[in-house]
């Protein structure tokens, strides 16, 4: 699967771009701020429907427009042909309306409905924020990879964000109009906690698949320097988790949230069996990072039977030259389906690609 085309119509700092595009890899050049990392995130959003950078869709709308619209057709690859009839997909948002996502022309009911069907991987330089920033950034990471891989899990997910939202919601009631209704609340306690045990089997059972790709990419990177792990951590491996939430009712009420449940959990990574954030060096989190991500490309190509787009953002950039050269050789080893890679320094990149006996596509983009 690649994607063939796209065009950007106010997206960000595009007013308008039109791109015919490599099967194999795609070098995004120009000076830093004219767009390069925009053009990812419009393929980033025509793959998820949702921005990897930006907090809102609003954001996303080019500043004195009135709209965004990015439209792309993707291709699938079979035994080295490419099919003639792609499909279409089209996002767009216009200020105070609600942003549709349609497949050749038809809008999805739910946006959900179209993750997964075109798996894209992400590595940009803010990746080590996984590393360094909070369980809910790492949660969110390992969210999107699943939703991906499992609509399943996606539709629970949703699920349980709802269902404890409304009790959010009631606990915030009870403690502004001093009051407590117990058979209430627990309505949407027989809710939530059967769609966490699921998400939290869901979390647990893919990990145990997950941590050796990660191993075998980091080994890869690092040249076997260092061993690396990936600790699954939540409240419901505890035995006493069901009797430790409704205990934790009246500190509920006190803080007006739920303060038990997989919204907790978190994701430890280890080297060298101490914490990669307080111990390892920016070479070795840059490299954990890179694995992760690696890891996650192997396990969606796996399910999905198919490569999933990758985009490197300003990868050279942030990258010692050992890393560089173990990506490339990926890259030369075909390990890698469709690729874009944007870089502030255009002579560079052809001269990295020059090695490539591949298909390249240069595009300069101006601002």
């Amino acid at each position: 699967m690649y994607l063939e085309r796209i065009q950007l119509l106010n997206f960000k700092n595009h007013e308008e771009l039109s791109l015919t595009l490599s099967p194999s890899v795609n070098g995004i050049v120009g000076i830093n701020g004219s767009g390069k990392t925009s053009l990812l995130d419009a393929i980033y959003m025509l793959a998820l429907t949702k921005s990897a950078f930006s907090q809102t869709d609003a954001q996303c709308i080019r500043h004195g427009a009135e709209f965004f619209m990015i439209d792309g057709v993707f291709k699938e690859t079979s035994s080295g042909e490419t099919s003639a009839r792609g499909q279409q997909v089209t996002c767009s948002l216009k200020i105070g309306s609600r942003k549709v996502v349609m497949l050749d022309k038809k809008a999805y009911e739910r946006l959900s409905e179209h993750i997964g069907r075109f798996p894209v991987v992400l590595i940009s330089p803010d990746d080590t924020d996984l590393i360094r920033d909070t369980s809910e950034l790492r949660r969110k990471f390992f969210d999107n990879m699943l939703s991906q891989l499992d609509h399943k899990y996606l539709d629970t997910l949703m699920q349980y964000n709802s269902v404890m939202k409304h009790r959010n919601s009631l606990l915030k009631q009870f403690y502004e109009r001093n009051y407590f209704d117990k058979d209430l609340l627990e309505t949407f306690d027989t809710q939530l906690l059967p769609l966490g045990d699921i998400i939290h089997q869901k979390r647990h059972q893919f990990i145990q698949s997950f941590v050796p790709l990660v191993q075998k990419y980091y080994a890869f990177i690092s040249e076997s320097r260092e061993e690396v792990d990936l600790i699954y951590e939540s409240e419901l491996f505890e035995s006493s988790f069901k009797y430790d939430y409704s205990f934790a009712m009246k500190r509920d009420l006190q803080l007006q949230r739920t303060t038990k449940g997989i919204h907790k959990d978190d994701f430890v990574f280890e080297i060298s069996r101490y914490a990669l954030k307080k111990f390892g060096s920016q070479g070795q989190q840059k490299s954990f990072v890179i694995a992760l991500k690696l890891a996650q490309f192997e396990i969606l190509q796996k399910e999905k039977g198919s490569k999933p787009l990758l985009l490197l953002d300003d990868i050279f950039d942030k990258l010692d030259d050992l890393r560089i050269n173990k990506l490339i050789e990926m890259i030369t080893n075909q390990t890698f389906g469709q690729l874009f890679i944007t870089d502030a320094r255009p002579e560079r990149s052809r001269q990295i690609f020059a090695s490539l006996a591949t298909d390249v596509r240069m595009f300069e983009i101006e601002k």
